[in-house]
């Protein structure tokens, strides 16, 4: 049995039920189950909160990266630099977007896209992909530097809310994408995402796509697809919207927690944060320098939801194995994958749960 779990969504639905609740009692009053209003105004509300002026709620996260991506038309075939420390779905995106992923390592201490490989990769590429991993944002000011005229598409799935130099994700580059996937930060009751961009072109032709490239009924502009988002989810994420800068201080006070308690434990390096970055830590994960998975195992028998995040890369994927790369390619990203532990975290974890897994973990990393 768990008694600590990884993320608990059942402590998050009891502070916004009654307002889903009667939310939902008005949708299926009104029968309006798609393009809703409260899709209209959730998009207007996280448009405002990401500090951009354009939101399109999608039918989940990795349709909104391909849709942001089909949204540049870039030719046919192109590199998209992605880093390789990424969950499958960014390079998903990529190829059902008709364009190539150029797989890169990352930087040692904070695990996001190294600007330097990024650098290398890029000639020859159309587009830079940056991902905001665990809560945090990549380097933006020198991607952007090094991506000169090429766009730059943030993958903003784990970020809702993070900001770096005081912008908010899903602001810095021509476009973004998020995901609203249950566990994320915000997470909605079900499969939901969300395209952001200060571009009206860009979000016109996102809203496009997602709606089989109509713009009229029965009129179809385009070749899309089916990518909207129900209004029952949109009224799940604007209640939890509301809460969600509350949340993520609740996420940034447990990991200082977790700093504190695990601070001098031999043979644990907890996560660092990129100077500048404000983390909304959607993930805390910590490197075990020897026995991760045994780690793992004394704490899930000890009923602590510890978990691994990407313990393969995408280039040694059996789905990837086209892109031509053999294990030692990114060694990085490979180590961390090897390391890396997920410690449970969520805004209302106690922190008498918090020290009995820096207890267990102690333990567990000395025997």
């Amino acid at each position: 049995m768990t008694d600590i779990p990884l993320v608990d969504l059942h402590a998050a639905h009891a502070e916004v039920a009654e307002e889903v609740r009667a939310g939902f009692d008005a949708v299926l009053a009104s029968g309006a189950y798609i393009k809703g209003p409260d899709v209209a105004a959730f998009e207007a509300e996280y448009a405002a909160f990401s500090g951009v002026r354009h939101a399109v709620g999608t039918a989940n996260g990795t349709d909104a990266l391909e849709l942001a991506l089909r949204a540049l038309d870039l030719p046919p075939g192109s590199g998209a630099v992605l880093p390789a420390n990424t969950f499958v779905a960014t390079a998903e995106a990529v190829v059902r977007a008709g364009l190539r992923p150029v797989l890169v390592d990352v930087d040692p201490e904070h695990l996001l896209i190294d600007p330097a490989a990024a650098a290398d990769a890029l000639p020859g590429a159309a587009v830079l992909l940056p991902v905001h991993l665990n809560g945090q944002l990549a380097p933006m000011a020198p991607l952007l530097e090094i991506a000169g005229d090429r766009p730059v598409v943030e993958d903003g799935a784990q970020s809702q809310g993070a900001r770096q130099d005081g912008r908010v994700s899903g602001s810095w580059g021509r476009i973004a994408a998020t995901s609203f996937y249950p566990g994320k930060n915000l997470g909605a009751y079900g499969d939901a995402g969300a395209v952001v961009t200060d571009d009206e072109g860009l979000a016109a032709a996102v809203r496009l796509i997602g709606d089989h490239g109509s713009g009229r009924k029965y009129v179809h502009e385009r070749f899309g697809f089916n990518s909207r988002m129900d209004t029952l989810q949109a009224v799940v994420l604007r209640a939890k919207l509301r809460r969600l800068p509350a949340w993520n201080e609740a996420r940034r006070a447990a990991a200082a927690r977790y700093d504190a308690l695990l601070a001098g434990v031999e043979g644990i390096t907890p996560p660092r944060t990129l100077p500048g970055n404000e983390h909304v830590w959607h993930l805390y994960a910590v490197r075990v320098a020897r026995g991760r998975d045994t780690v793992l195992a004394d704490l899930q028998a000890a009923g602590i939801g510890a978990g691994v995040h990407y313990p393969v890369p995408v280039h040694l994927q059996p789905a990837f194995r086209g892109l031509g790369h053999a294990e030692g390619a990114f060694p990085v990203a490979e180590r961390a994958a090897a390391e890396l532990l997920t410690l449970p975290l969520f805004p209302q974890i106690t922190e008498d749960q918090q020290s009995r897994v820096a207890e267990v973990l102690a333990k567990a990393v000395r025997r």
